[in-house]
């Protein structure tokens, strides 16, 4: 049954869906800072359709989690469960470009070749050290010990680079029992601790000066319009809902700014 969601802030909840428990963990962490539902479109708080053949339709569910609180601009969660074709989990934390904050980023990803899985705190303006240094000095050691203990995801577009910082998690796991215990006993406690680095970071930032402000939201802007254009979920969410559907909510609700 589906549970009828009113606002963004009512909880997700789709049968099956795998990455429901990186979810709950990161909306508990959020829940101490009085978080305001975020504006999103009724059309976009949960979509439904079908997958697959006629005489094997899966059931697609598409559903979107979102706030706001006074340092963070949108805090936003996509949500994807498509059976065996596809679950995924994008949570992404857009600052307020008064604080001079990264982005955090979070990208879950189950498909029939594997699991594909990224965490980062994102620069708005990496080549600016007064915006990352204190930052990485911090995140750094936090990825090398979880890198460690997972396989390497593989080189990104050299295109992408500026929007990484020195701390990009990224690796690709097999499906199966291997994949899945890594992803309990190494990915949910690194996503929870890039994500609860991210919270004291921003829990101690400071507002800015107004031409403080102007820089981090044109650099703010450049990452949001990169990707909006190079979403990789464009192609999947386009098979599963159309691509009017999908190209207004990839720029009207994931990278709205």
């Amino acid at each position: 049954m589906t549970i009828q969601r009113i606002k963004s802030t009512d909880p997700v909840n789709i049968p099956g869906w795998s990455w429901q428990p990186f979810l709950d963990d990161a909306v508990t962490r959020l829940q101490s800072l009085n978080y305001q539902p975020y504006p999103v479109s009724d059309r976009f708080l949960q979509r439904e359709d079908q997958t697959g053949s006629k005489s094997k339709p899966v059931p697609v569910t598409t559903a979107t989690w979102a706030c706001k609180t006074e340092k963070f601009r949108q805090v936003r969660a996509a949500c994807v469960c498509a059976g065996s074709a596809a679950s995924v989990l994008n949570f992404v934390i857009n600052p307020d470009s008064s604080f001079d904050l990264p982005f955090f980023g979070g990208d879950l990803v189950t498909l029939p070749s594997g699991h594909l899985l990224a965490l980062d705190l994102q620069p708005a303006i990496k080549t600016d050290e007064a915006h990352t240094n204190h930052v990485w000095s911090r995140l750094v050691p936090i990825f090398e010990r979880w890198r460690d203990q997972l396989p390497y995801g593989g080189p990104i577009p050299e295109e992408a680079k500026p929007f990484f910082s020195p701390g990009f998690l990224w690796t690709r796991l097999p499906l199966g029992t291997e994949g899945d215990d890594l992803i309990e006993s190494i990915v949910r406690p690194a996503f929870n601790e890039y994500l609860d680095l991210y919270l004291e970071i921003a829990a101690k930032a400071e507002r800015v000066s107004t031409e403080r402000s102007d820089s981090l939201l044109k650099g703010q802007r450049k990452y949001t319009d990169y990707r909006a254009e190079k979403d990789p979920a464009r192609g999947m969410l386009t098979r599963f809902h159309g691509s009017e559907w999908t190209e207004a909510y990839i720029h009207s609700v994931l990278f709205d700014l």
